[in-house]
């Protein structure tokens, strides 16, 4: 028998923990199918909807990931990848001639379609062929163009516009103010002040927008309105459904990168059966978020900056939180009071989260030496996302309806020729 004072210690440092984990979980997920929900113009109720069912599919995806996945207490939530190609393909819709339902259609097939083939991947163990195709060089290019990508949505997201299309400058100049509010709490912060900066963003910002916007903010609806497929029933529109498909392929990169980290901070080299357990699930997650009309899931890399802040590496704490944010989903005005979120300052916070990601990035370069010649290995790539995310998609509108889609995504080409390139460039004969 141990001491109960001992066990009553660890007990409340594990509940601790676990609220902790909530708060991380929270923020990185509000804002998604609000945003979602907004690009793709559905209604109050569906908003609403579409967030109580995230709630309650992200917590069962964090305990389930834990306890038989990947093992580690590594959050999964909505991809990032996968939400900016999202937001991407419902930004086009008038470029490409399609309704918001047809669009939302076309990348429901093609989610389903990656779902069956993260499933094949797992439960035949082929994670090893997957982890040669995104080599650490491929996962460079990935982290940079993704951070990229996230950051220009963020940006544009946390501004707000005028009916004519002018700029509305009180409120964009709150979302700066917020901005900066949550890099200072991030860098002057200590403790759980720093560590939950993203937290006290949303809070703070939200609060004073409707101090002082509160005749332009949103009404909650009290009504869900529960329906399959909220963003357009499955077709073959085959332009959005091969470059969903593809960005749901590049999605598994995350589980690569994530189980890698996690294991590296744990000590271990990760057994090959937790990354096809994980892909295992992430599939069904995938199949799942289709019809719900959510954003496919991924282990969240940012959870292991989140493990090293607390130097909390317990599962326990992490698979509570998951059960609570279930929870959480399941009490209908909790749904219909998030849906009210400012998105604008939603973006705001998340430009701040996000700019992390550039640093994963620069640091996973480290170590590795660029000559005139193998600059190209990552220049090359990088650059040509970043270009073909500057243009505008009418450029592409004389393509085939097909490949606009596909040829527009920086992204997506991007570490399509990084991969290319690693597999036909011998770079060792350069390096000299």
């Amino acid at each position: 028998m141990g001491d109960p004072k001992i066990k009553r210690s660890r007990l409340a440092s594990e509940g601790v923990a676990a609220i902790q984990w909530v708060f991380f979980i929270f923020a990185n997920t509000i804002v998604v199918p609000v945003s979602i929900g907004t690009a793709f113009e559905l209604s109050a109720a569906e908003v609403a909807m579409t967030l109580r069912s995230s709630l309650v599919f992200t917590g069962i995806a964090c305990v389930l990931q834990g306890i038989w996945g990947h093992r580690y207490p590594l959050m999964e939530g909505h991809s990032g990848l996968m939400w900016g190609l999202l937001l991407n393909l419902s930004s086009a819709a008038a470029v490409l001639g399609m309704d918001l339902k047809v669009i939302g259609g076309g990348i429901a097939t093609g989610m389903i379609a990656s779902a069956v083939f993260m499933l094949m991947v797992g439960l035949f163990g082929l994670s090893h062929i997957v982890r040669k195709v995104f080599t650490p060089m491929v996962m460079s290019v990935y982290l940079f163009l993704l951070s990229i990508q996230l950051i220009l949505i963020f940006f544009t997201g946390m501004l707000a516009f005028t009916p004519k299309g002018t700029l509305n400058i009180p409120v964009s100049l709150l979302s700066v103010a917020v901005v900066v509010f949550v890099v200072v709490l991030k860098v002057k912060g200590k403790g759980a002040v720093s560590n939950f900066s993203i937290l006290i963003g949303i809070i703070g910002g939200w609060i004073a927008y409707e101090l002082f916007f509160s005749s332009t903010a949103a009404i909650p609806s009290r009504e869900v309105k529960f329906s399959l497929f909220p963003l357009g029933f499955p077709n073959l529109e085959w332009g959005i459904v091969i470059t969903t498909f593809v960005g749901g392929v590049l999605n598994m990169s995350n589980t690569i990168a994530s189980v890698q980290a996690a294991g590296r901070l744990m000590g271990e080299v990760p057994a090959e059966s937790r990354y096809n357990r994980s892909f295992s699930l992430t599939g069904l997650y995938t199949a799942g978020a289709s019809a719900l009309g959510l954003v496919p899931y991924a282990p969240f890399t940012s959870s292991i900056g989140f493990l090293e802040s607390t130097r909390i590496f317990d599962r326990l704490p992490f698979l509570l939180a998951g059960a609570c944010f279930s929870l959480l989903g399941l009490i209908p005005v909790v749904g219909a009071f998030f849906a009210a979120m400012p998105i604008t300052v939603g973006n705001a916070v998340l430009f701040v989260a996000y700019l992390q990601l550039f640093g994963t990035a620069l640091q996973s370069i480290q170590g590795t030496s660029f000559n005139s010649n193998t600059i190209f290995r990552i220049a090359l790539p990088v650059l040509l996302g970043i270009s073909l995310m500057m243009m505008d998609s009418a450029v592409f509108r004389e393509l085939p309806v097909y490949i606009q889609p596909f040829l527009a995504n920086g992204l997506i080409m991007g570490v399509l020729l990084s991969v290319v390139l690693e597999k036909a460039v011998h770079w060792k004969k350069y390096e000299g």
